[in-house]
């Protein structure tokens, strides 16, 4: 089968909660580009390449960093929402595959995977993203570590207990059973034997959003796994959000507080 229809299945689970997911998802922290710019040598990058941009939370970031951000997106809704949200001529979106980007080779400086790698076929992907970086580029795996750290330890409790029954009942009605999804954890490992980067190295950064109750209720909600759920039947009750619901509104009220997120970075240089 080739490989683009086995992306099918991921596409379908993030099509319809686009609005959620780019209301409620975190932006990259702030130190990223810094340091990027920094190891790429480019102080303002000529081309940043973000792959599986979904709503382009990662892609608009680079707006005012760069000369020119592509966001890579094959889920339309995902793509359109992109679009939608910032008019920026320097940002343009593609209709393509991470492993199939169509951008000239040695075009881009930076190519960055937010919470995104994980749904990548390994292989292909880097060795496009190798194609796409000149020399010296540099590219970046960002994963957050989920859910953030908010000022109430009973709402992070509350979250925890959601998402473990909500993974369960994944498993139960097996409805992430024709996904292709590679461990996190292997990102760093499988860019070292890919042989295509110089070096590599795992780093960790950190920064602060705010949120209150009404977004924490939807950063669960926009999670692939608790929309495939709703997908197939079972209702916000059946996946213990409206006990994180009542929990949150308790502890936030209508206040909007800091939230902490940290994230890990795996990064190369071509």
């Amino acid at each position: 089968m080739p490989i683009n229809e086995n992306y099918q299945p991921a596409i379908e689970r993030f099509t319809g909660f686009e609005k959620t997911y780019d209301n409620a998802r975190p932006s990259p922290p702030d130190e990223l580009a810094n340091m990027l710019c920094s190891i790429c040598r480019s102080p303002v990058p000529e081309l940043v390449v973000d792959l599986g941009c979904g709503t382009g939370l990662s892609t608009r970031y680079w707006s005012d960093r760069a000369s020119c951000v592509i966001g890579v997106e094959p889920t339309e809704s995902m793509r359109r929402q992109a679009e939608a949200a910032c008019q920026d001529s320097k940002l343009r979106y593609l209709d393509r595959f991470a492993h199939d980007t169509g951008l000239v080779g040695e075009s881009a400086d930076i190519v960055v995977a937010v919470q995104a790698m994980h749904w990548l076929e390994p292989v292909s992907t880097l060795a496009e993203v190798a194609r796409i970086l000149r020399p010296g580029g540099v590219f970046a795996v960002v994963d957050y570590s989920w859910p953030p750290t908010t000022p109430f330890w009973e709402v992070d409790l509350a979250y925890l207990k959601c998402h473990q029954k909500s993974s369960r009942l994944e498993q139960l009605y097996g409805v992430s059973s024709r996904l292709m999804r590679w461990n996190k954890d292997g990102h760093l490992q499988r860019i070292r034997e890919s042989g295509l980067f110089r070096f590599s190295k795992e780093c960790h950064l950190h920064h602060v959003e705010l949120g209150g109750a009404e977004r924490i209720v939807n950063l669960l909600r926009s999670q692939g796994h608790i929309q495939s759920l709703l997908k197939y039947g079972l209702s916000e009750s059946d996946l213990g959000i409206l006990e994180l619901s009542s929990v949150a509104n308790s502890a936030f009220g209508n206040d909007v507080l800091p939230w902490h997120w940290s994230a890990q970075v795996y990064w190369g240089v071509k």
